[in-house]
């Protein structure tokens, strides 16, 4: 990367940097550890290129691009970033990660920020948001209540789908209404395995074919709308329950509460739906109950309501579900 591009009072982008420029050709990266042990893998240098140039493409980044970093370079959202800053010539600001992505005022209008669901708010409140022209949001889920205040930014605001074995996202989705379906990035086409679940090709990439765990409806070659994971799916008395599809529909109950449903041994019916929540144990558990009914039919209310003063989340800010 050219040094005159890079804005990095504190030096935060230097170790990967200094790995970017040495004659291996991949890099370090560690799973998110959502769904198990986080792991390191290594990443082809040639894969991450290709990630850069599609969202560069897709953003139309360019030499006289700003790019705004409020994310780890020890993560792959962060790194990426840098790279998308090398290979399209654009300035990049680094800042120190923190729950304000904007802490200090961007040195020019800015082309891309990414952030986490967990910044959205102070996002929303700075004072330099009126200079960001398209927001990325990953890492983690949005919430409901989340999405419908960054639909109100007057940036352009997208939730991204991906993993960090695919160098960053490979789909996009403008927030406002979580029925708009993700669309695929340039040069990635999707497919459907046997279980429903996402099969992404990406014939540019090493990796060609990746088959994911999450369970999509598939609406074109380039386009999905996601509905869970597959490795959350709860079979209750022969039902099969995609816990994400309840928590969207019960999420107007709880708003601003941070909540999962998961199961536990029945003898009756070999796993039963409990309700874990992010809250006192002052919740009203009856009056919740009651409006529940008017939303999910009886067989899918949960049969316990468990309430715990915070719930485990990863470093991004991902729930981990934990089994009962």
């Amino acid at each position: 990367m050219d040094p005159t591009r890079l804005i990095d009072p504190h030096g935060l982008a230097e170790p990967f940097l200094r790995e970017w420029d040495d004659c291996s050709d991949s890099v370090v990266a560690h799973t998110s550890g959502s769904t198990g042990t986080p792991k390191e893998i290594r990443l082809l240098k040639s894969d991450m290129v290709a990630s850069a140039l599609a969202t560069c493409r897709r953003f139309g980044i360019g030499s006289s691009s700003l790019l705004y970093m409020p994310l780890s370079a020890s993560y792959i959202a962060g790194k990426m970033m840098l790279v998308r800053a090398a290979v399209s010539g654009a300035r990049i600001q680094v800042v120190p990660p923190s729950l304000d992505p904007l802490p200090v005022p961007p040195v020019g209008r800015v082309a891309l920020l990414p952030i986490v669901p967990a910044q959205a708010d102070r996002f929303l409140a700075s004072p330099y948001a009126s200079m960001v022209d398209a927001v990325i949001v990953g890492g983690a889920p949005i919430s409901a209540e989340t999405e419908q205040a960054l639909a109100s930014s007057s940036a352009a605001v997208y939730a991204t789908y991906g993993m960090t074995e695919t160098c960053s996202h490979v789909a996009l989705r403008r927030v406002g209404d979580p029925a708009t379906p993700f669309e695929a990035m340039p040069v990635i086409t999707f497919a459907v395995d046997p279980r429903g679940c996402l099969v992404i090709e990406a014939p540019a990439f090493s990796f060609r074919r990746i088959v994911a765990n999450d369970i999509v409806e598939l609406l074109t070659p380039t386009a999905f709308r996601w509905r869970g994971r597959a490795d959350n799916i709860i079979n209750t008395g022969g039902i099969k329950v995609v816990p994400e599809e309840l928590e969207s529909k019960l999420a107007p109950l709880l708003t601003g509460i941070s909540f999962y449903i998961t199961s536990r041994p029945s003898e009756r019916w070999g796993s039963e739906l409990v309700l874990v929540v992010e809250s006192p144990d002052d919740f009203n558990r009856a009056a919740f109950m009651e409006a529940a009914s008017h939303i999910l039919p009886h067989r899918l209310l949960p049969k316990q309501i468990i309430t715990l003063p915070t719930l485990p989340r990863t470093p991004t800010g991902k729930l981990l579900r934990r089994p009962l």
